[in-house]
């Protein structure tokens, strides 16, 4: 594929938003006409952190109104959500990337889609210096039994929404208070405490968009975040 053919992604930068917000701007981004030709759909991908949430996707059991309260009572938000997989965290220090592409551009495949994304995920963590990131038998990118980034997407007429959460310098804590992704035995870890220096999410932004276009093949172009 040549450069001049590859697809075009807009990367808009968002910074810190509360959960809906970012909600209300996938719904935007991908609710673009449907009459329209597949080339003519315009891809994002949405970079943020997220304050304080958990998150609930279509496979949505053993969580009831109860432990949403509960959930609540420690400061963060709850959402139920339309993505896949179960519960999980996102909070400042972790790096929320949401894909808003037509996969008639790239491959028309979900599973192409996600593995994809675990490709990229373990890219940016090798370059990083995290040599044993990978795929295992669960969704997400681990190192050893320990999840570093979870994957939670949602596909519609070839259209993606929601994405992966990376773990940057995430406060761990947060995890304590659920069952990750409704893995039970397993823990989570962060870039930072991996490489045992502090790593932010504008140095993992960076990485991850290097990654990206190669992995996508896709050529990148920065907009303003005001769309």
């Amino acid at each position: 594929m040549t450069l001049k053919s590859r697809p075009l992604v807009s990367v808009l930068r968002i910074g810190l938003i509360n959960y809906n917000t970012g909600l209300q701007l996938q719904k935007m981004l991908s609710n673009q006409s449907i009459d329209h030709h597949r080339w003519e759909f315009h891809n994002y991908l949405i970079l943020q952190e997220h304050k304080p949430v958990y998150t609930i996707g279509i496979r949505r059991k053993d969580y009831i109104e109860e432990d949403e309260k509960r959930l609540r009572k420690l400061g963060a938000e709850f959402y139920r959500t339309n993505r896949g997989g179960l519960i999980t965290f996102h909070g400042p220090g972790q790096l929320v990337a949401y894909p808003i592409i037509h996969l008639q551009q790239f491959t028309p495949s979900m599973r192409w889609y996600v593995s994809a994304l675990e490709e990229l995920i373990i890219r940016t963590c090798r370059e990083l210096g995290i040599t044993e990131a990978t795929r295992t038998e669960h969704t997400g990118i681990w190192v050893k039994d320990r999840k570093i980034c979870a994957i939670g997407v949602h596909g519609s007429r070839y259209i993606t929404t929601h994405g992966i959460g990376l773990n940057c310098c995430t406060n761990l804590k947060w995890f304590e208070h659920i069952v990750p992704c409704g893995i039970e035995g397993k823990g989570v870890t962060s870039l930072s405490e991996q490489l045992d220096r502090r790593v932010t999410v504008e140095e993992s932004i960076e990485v991850l968009l290097k990654m990206f276009a190669e992995v996508f093949q896709c050529q990148l172009c920065e907009e303003n975040n005001n769309t």
